[in-house]
């Protein structure tokens, strides 16, 4: 019984670390939570299997058969086994506790030329602030080799800040403010996506990351011209409406074919201007889109669901970007 039990828990083991559990590294702090995670693979899976196949060997060969109708003798505890089977356990766990503290304080430690970012999540976007560059942009983008201090906050519900690539996980609470440090090492393009379900678009939470080199970090920065959102947002017109709905994450949920959104929660708002026009009872086109953004229980479209828009725009939008938002979705993405 313990031959077979040590056997599948060789076996069991092996097969866990030959699978390729995370994606490509891309970041300092990754190589050292790969190494941790496969050390509690190491532990705990062979515990895991040794027992279950003990425990199952057990049930098969001792189970009660057709006419046993008595008890099983009685059977008196071993001490010394007991003692063994509590302090190898608390050990083995001990062990472990304290390896994983060494290896999120080593991560966690403030490195000088740290670059400060604020992330901001909402209700299915984020947003990024660069108080250091005094740059705005609904893109995270970092620079190699560069320390990076994430500084999370949320405008509504629990959500979870995560790049896969960068293994690094944090929730962010209402009320609270969260810090994540890590050093990217690698250049590319991945995705920030929300790993906390926190409504009907989470799945669309999604925000693209790019990694540059130091020098082409320095000229996105210079592009962003110091304190403008990236992306646009001046020039009024159909540009400061689009860059209204895309900051707050309208796509997520929303068919807007000008804005290049697919998103399928809430209604299509490429149908908007006829809606608008059949359901405005006295009120203008523009009141009545407004108000729906503003207080969306107002109006709920038959065969969507009445809480799933978020009911923070009408603080987290200023009047004349919402005013550009109501004119660029009732003009079809263009120019009135």
């Amino acid at each position: 019984m313990i031959a077979l039990g040590v056997f599948a828990a060789v076996v069991g083991t092996a097969i866990v670390l030959l699978m390729d559990w995370f994606p490509k590294d891309a970041d300092t702090a990754a190589s050292k939570i790969d190494t941790l995670y496969d050390v509690l693979l190491i532990f705990s899976v062979p515990i895991f299997v040794l027992v279950m196949s003990v425990a199952i060997f057990s049930v098969v060969k001792f189970r009660a058969r057709p006419g046993d109708m008595g008890d099983g003798a009685p059977i008196h505890g071993n001490t010394r086994l007991e003692i063994f089977w509590v302090t190898v356990p608390f050990l083995i766990v001990t062990g472990l506790s304290v390896y994983g503290w060494i290896v999120l304080d080593n991560i966690e430690a403030k490195k000088p030329n740290t670059m400060v970012v604020n992330v901001t999540a909402q209700q299915f976007t984020w947003h990024f602030d660069y108080p250091g560059q005094k740059v705005r942009s609904d893109e995270l983008v970092l620079a190699k080799d560069r320390p990076v201090e994430f500084r999370l906050h949320t405008k509504d519900v629990i959500h979870s800040f995560w790049v896969p690539e960068f293994r690094l996980k944090s929730d962010i609470v209402p009320g609270l403010t969260t810090k994540v440090r890590l050093t990217p090492n690698r250049v590319g393009s991945w995705n920030v996506v929300c790993a906390e379900l926190c409504g009907l678009g989470h799945a669309t939470m999604r925000q693209a990351v790019r990694v540059l080199p130091a020098a082409g970090f320095q000229a996105w920065v210079r592009k962003q011209g110091g304190g403008q959102t990236a992306g646009g947002g001046g020039g009024g017109g159909a540009a400061a409406g689009k860059q209204v709905f895309t900051s707050n994450g309208c796509g997520g949920c929303h068919t807007f074919k000008p804005a290049g959104a697919n998103g399928n929660v809430g209604p299509d708002l490429d149908q908007l201007k006829a809606v608008a026009a059949k359901r405005e009872k006295g009120k203008s086109a523009q009141a009545y889109v407004k108000q729906s953004i503003e207080d969306p229980r107002a109006f709920t479209v038959k065969g969507f669901p009445k809480n799933a828009m978020p009911t923070t725009f009408k603080k987290d939008i200023p009047p004349d970007q919402l005013d550009a938002l109501v004119q660029y979705l009732l003009g079809g993405g263009k120019s009135k």
